[in-house]
């Protein structure tokens, strides 16, 4: 799929559960991404290794482990030459793990966000492994785009996204490992764009994991005004969309998000 516009381009997927930053799977996923050429890639949450919460208790040497693979993982994501690349990965919070969105661009980490509502259940053992901190939900400019984050479970929070409406967000991301039912998925990312006016773009894993959650793949990407653009499939692990600033800098003026805020 190629996209011939002036337009920032976004590419999001669905890749594997285990992928190792390296190797013969790793240059397929490369190839895929270099020959799409976007301006942001946006992956799934923690790409990297094994999913570390389908253990009920946490590891201290799994946690070191995942750690220094996505070390490794950001210099492979670097290698791939997008000029920005969004994702998330494992960083040590005290005693325990954060879950820390960032930006690469130019080779430099950025962070961005680190996550704030965690599941606790079989396969998404989130509370035990992660904490979240004070930082709350802040705008960061990427690649010339106001973008916001939201891992995984926060997208069910609209609030979230609303808020983000109103620090003036292009573009909100998801990196998420979510399951087989996308259904409520789906459907809390066009919210979050109806109620923010921007463009939602969310990855996922995709595959079983060592302890049971099997990942549904899926990743999709709305239009400001709630439409659906793109999703990703066994057949197309990489989709590519063009983001335009200026529909979503409109979009904020029409309904819902011009309605003020009851707080």
């Amino acid at each position: 799929m190629v996209v011939t516009t002036c337009a920032t381009t976004c590419a999001f997927v669905e890749w594997p559960e285990g992928l190792e930053p390296a190797g013969a799977r790793w240059d397929v996923l490369r190839r895929q991404i270099e020959a799409l050429r976007p301006d942001i890639l946006v992956t799934n949450e923690m790409p990297f290794g094994r999913w570390l919460p389908d253990a009920d208790s946490f590891d201290a040497d799994a946690a070191h482990c995942s750690v220094s693979l996505h070390e490794l993982g950001i210099d492979a994501l670097a290698a791939i030459g997008v000029p920005a690349v969004i994702s998330s990965r494992p960083v040590w919070a005290g005693d325990r793990l954060a879950n820390e969105a960032f930006a690469l661009a130019g080779g430099r980490v950025t962070p961005l966000h680190r996550k704030q509502y965690f599941p606790e259940e079989a396969g998404w053992y989130e509370a035990t492994w992660f904490r979240g901190d004070a930082g709350g939900f802040a705008i960061h400019e990427v690649a010339g785009l106001r973008v916001g984050v939201l891992l995984c479970t926060e997208l069910m929070f609209n609030e979230r996204a609303r808020r983000y409406r109103r620090a003036g967000a292009d573009l909100i991301v998801v990196p998420r490992a979510t399951g087989l039912a996308n259904a409520s998925w789906f459907t809390a990312g066009a919210m979050a764009a109806i109620v923010s006016g921007s463009y939602v773009v969310s990855s996922n894993r995709v595959g079983d994991g060592a302890g049971g959650p099997a990942f549904g793949g899926r990743g999709f990407a709305f239009a400001p005004d709630g439409s659906p653009l793109a999703e990703t499939s066994a057949v197309e692990p990489v989709k590519i969309i063009a983001l335009d600033v200026a529909a979503a800098r409109r979009q904020k003026a029409e309904y819902p998000c011009y309605v003020a805020d009851a707080d």
